[in-house]
């Protein structure tokens, strides 16, 4: 960063100096921006970045439930709206112990870019809770959720904001808020998205994410006259990301050799198969396991505390855990054992530092914002079949999935190579997804 680019950050990290994660994501956009606000002033002369970097509301409230033994807990509840220039708010809820306003922040800003790279009419947002849904029962979720929603429910619509899943929140967390939030409004709308599919849902939601990682892996290897078929793959996690992308990643000829949890690795070099993979979904959706049971059951090598990067040779890594989970040390090592393509199915799981190293090695990196915006983009297709009351095929959507993917990398590519930095998908990501937001942001005044 420099000049009035540097100025700005420096501003704004010396305001919000506690927000690590937040204050991380905002570098790596402005730092891509430079080019882009030396050539065209206009951006500056509007202050645009001075508005886009403060969400345009910030919701915190108390969260008081009730447990099965009668006591009573208290938990923070969040909702960050971050800019609707665009459309409505959109943008996932996460329960986590985690969660706090600093990772709320980077989250929602993130999504701003996500949702734009998509070509949909969203606006960005997030949300969430310092409430841990691990060990508790259905009915400690359940008041949770109604709960939480009590104050949400004013917040929040069809047209104004629409939330999602993320880490905690899967079919059964947005099942009762949906259903508290309908009880409160006396209105069937679509507010939420990853509904179930009896109730306003969309065929390919749960895979969307990971499906949508790997069609633009697909295209990034393909602009560069290289493909999965053949290719061993590191995956980080293993929850529905994850899962999703191996299942693709086999359907176009790739080789998944690894899943992840908090405790540790699996490294399977014969391969993750079909049968194998159906085994970890089961593990993990349902009997809520650990991945360190996949050794038992396959023969494979489980490294304890340890995360899959480095541990084998492979020539794609898709992080689809959690934020800044690959450092210096796990790049080094990616280099090392030959990685050709860094893909990111998680938000911010490389650090600006291994990323530094990943493009003075000539490795391929998809940043998250664009890598990973199948999950908002098939919520928006949700969203229209909801306004349409209408129901599209799998077929359909997977292919309207596909499309929106092509077209992200597309708009990242050649945002990159107007901008004079080649193959840099971080600053094409940054700029194609900038641009549409700002103009927005001018062309309806100081608001």
């Amino acid at each position: 960063m420099r000049g009035y680019v540097k100025e700005l950050y420096d501003k704004l990290s010396g305001k919000y100096s506690w927000e690590r994660e937040f204050l991380q994501a905002v570098s790596e956009v402005l730092g891509s921006l430079n080019p882009l606000m030396e050539r065209e002033p206009r951006y500056r002369k509007h202050r645009v970045l001075e508005r886009l970097v403060e969400p345009e509301r910030t919701i915190i409230f108390r969260i008081p439930w009730i447990d099965d033994h009668g006591g009573i807990q208290v938990n923070s509840g969040y909702r960050v709206e971050f800019n609707n220039a665009l459309g409505p708010y959109k943008g996932g809820m996460r329960f986590h112990p985690s969660v706090n306003l600093s990772i709320l922040k980077f989250l929602g800003f993130e999504q701003i870019f996500k949702n734009s790279l998509t070509g949909l009419s969203l606006g960005g947002a997030k949300g969430g809770s310092d409430f841990d849904p691990k060990g508790k029962s259905d009915n400690e979720v359940m008041r949770f959720c109604g709960v939480l929603m009590d104050e949400l429910y004013r917040h929040i619509g069809p047209n104004t904001d629409v939330p999602a899943g993320d880490i905690g929140v899967g079919g059964r967390e947005i099942g009762y808020l949906f259903g508290r939030y309908k009880k409160l409004k006396n209105t069937f709308e679509g507010t939420l998205t990853g509904k179930g599919l009896g109730w306003g849902g969309s065929l390919i939601r749960p895979e969307a994410t990971g499906y949508g990682t790997v069609y633009f892996a697909s295209a990034m290897l393909s602009a560069h006259k290289n493909s999965i078929e053949g290719k061993r793959v590191l995956i980080s996690g293993s929850g529905n990301v994850a899962q999703f992308v191996a299942e693709k990643i086999l359907d176009l000829g790739g080789k998944p050799v690894s899943f992840s949890d908090s405790n540790g690795s699996i490294i399977d070099t014969d391969g993750i198969t079909r049968a194998k993979l159906s085994w970890v979904m089961e593990l993990k959706n349902q009997l809520r396991g650990r991945i360190s049971e996949y050794s038992k059951e396959f023969g494979a090598k489980y490294y304890e505390g340890k995360r899959p990067w480095g541990l084998t040779e492979a020539e794609i890594a898709i992080p689809c855990a959690t934020q800044n989970e690959i450092g210096r040390d796990e790049t080094r090592a990616l280099i090392d054992n030959g990685c050709i393509c860094v893909v990111e199915g998680a938000n911010m799981p490389t650090e600006p530092t291994a990323v530094e190293m990943l493009h003075d090695a000539k490795v391929l990196f998809g940043p998250g914002k664009a890598a990973n915006a199948g999950g908002v983009a098939v919520s928006s297709l949700e969203m229209s079949q909801n306004s349409m009351r209408l129901s599209w095929t799998r077929e359909e959507v997977d292919r309207r999935l596909q499309i929106i993917m092509k077209d992200i990398h597309t708009s990242c590519l050649s945002a990159a190579r107007d901008m004079g930095v080649g193959d840099d998908y971080v600053t094409g990501a940054n700029i194609a997804g900038f641009r549409k937001v700002a103009d927005a942001m001018i062309d309806q005044g100081v608001v």
